[in-house]
């Protein structure tokens, strides 16, 4: 039989630029998206759940989120083996580089800021965001040591745009809060021998899933195995800890308040919605979901503000913006009602505070003072 050869014009497009007359999907959606979204039930969320007492949902609705996690990391045999990679001083507090062994496959990149004086301190794990830029990781959220190269630094200091020129790691530090901040996977020191390329991150958690495990998944597991980290430094007070953060920063944030006890109060900076706007046709958005926020199966149970329920009735803060086009504000709205249901349906609506800026896609000056504002409240009484 002859071989046949692809034409000049398929060996020009190599397939990219071809479309036939009909097609399943558009705009990284399936075309029947909205009959996807109007099968969604959510059986486990609280007050669709079978089952009506508060902490035993809890404690189930949990157990689902961590089934839908797929394996979690196993621990490492000989505990965190913390090593100090470098330390300075800066005005008011002391800056370290550590490497921690959260699991025994990897050992991690972080840094940690301790305040000057006599502990225990209240504590904050610091998360940084996505922004389609996997260059910097825990830099995003704490002013790169002296030990860094200098284009490390550089970056740092042009992603702060998106933090008002300000480190918000550093800020906390300033006021008082022992701040912990680490690389995600495929961030920072735990990016891609090859470079820094968002167009591989999701090959690469597919490629993942291949082992049975989920890329975002891992990602949560570390931030609970660094929170436990934090919790028994000796400058920490293991009962006042919380966690921050901005766009997945945020996400990371309530994900982390609802998986684990060690924190006691969050705030999320632009990270909140319901699937059914998240994941529509009916705005003109190239990006939806992802594998950054991507639990296998998870959405046949719970919710976005569903899984963030699981936290109540612990303080939580939840800012977001009506000018983010990542989220809109429909959607926004009614993850904000859904968790006040359940705040309220315990007693507790005054400790959830949802917040609608009229800001863009962004972690401001104010948002940073009202996030501080919001942890002397309640971690340093």
């Amino acid at each position: 039989m002859a071989m046949v050869l692809p034409t000049a014009a398929q060996k020009k497009n190599d397939g990219s630029q071809q479309k036939r007359a009909k097609y399943e999907f558009e705009r990284n959606l399936p075309v029947y998206a909205e009959a996807l979204i109007a099968d969604l039930s959510y059986p486990m969320a609280w007050g669709n759940s079978k089952i009506k007492n508060f902490n035993k949902w809890k404690q189930a609705a949990r157990e689902k989120v961590f089934d839908c996690m797929l394996t979690p990391p196993p621990a490492p045999a000989d505990g965190y083996n913390v090593k100090v990679l470098f330390e300075e001083q800066r005005e008011g507090y002391k800056a370290r580089k550590l490497e921690i062994q959260l699991s025994k496959y990897y050992k991690v990149p972080a840094y940690v800021l301790i305040p000057d004086g006599k502990g225990p301190f209240p504590a904050v794990n610091a998360l940084h965001d996505h922004g389609a830029h996997l260059f910097i990781g825990k830099e995003k959220m704490i002013r790169p040591l002296a030990c860094e190269p200098d284009e490390v630094k550089a970056d740092a200091e042009a992603w702060l745009a998106g933090y008002e020129g300000q480190f918000f790691g550093d800020y906390l530090a300033q006021h008082g809060y022992v701040v912990f901040s680490a690389d995600a996977p495929m961030w920072g020191e735990r990016g891609q021998k090859e470079g820094a390329r968002r167009d591989r991150y999701d090959m690469i958690a597919g490629n993942m899933m291949m082992y049975g495990i989920d890329l975002s998944a891992y990602m949560t597991y570390d931030d609970i195995a660094g929170t436990e980290y934090l919790a028994q430094m000796p400058e920490v007070d293991a009962n006042r800890i919380g966690c921050t953060g901005w766009s997945m920063g945020a996400y990371r944030a309530w994900m982390l308040s609802a998986l684990s006890d060690r924190i006691k109060v969050s705030a999320s900076i632009c990270w909140m919605v319901t699937t059914d706007e998240q994941m529509s046709h009916k705005y003109s958005r190239t990006e939806n979901g992802g594998f950054a926020n991507c639990l296998p199966g998870l959405r046949r149970w719970l919710d976005y503000p569903h899984v963030a329920s699981i936290a109540c009735p612990k303080p939580m803060l939840f800012i977001n913006g009506s000018q983010d086009k990542l989220f809109p504000v429909a959607g926004v709205e009614k993850a904000f009602s859904i968790m006040h249901d359940v705040w309220k349906s315990q007693g507790a609506d005054d400790k959830l505070e949802t917040e609608l800026w009229d800001m863009p896609h962004s972690c401001p000056l104010k948002a940073q003072q009202r996030v501080l504002s919001f942890f002397d409240k309640h971690l340093k009484k």
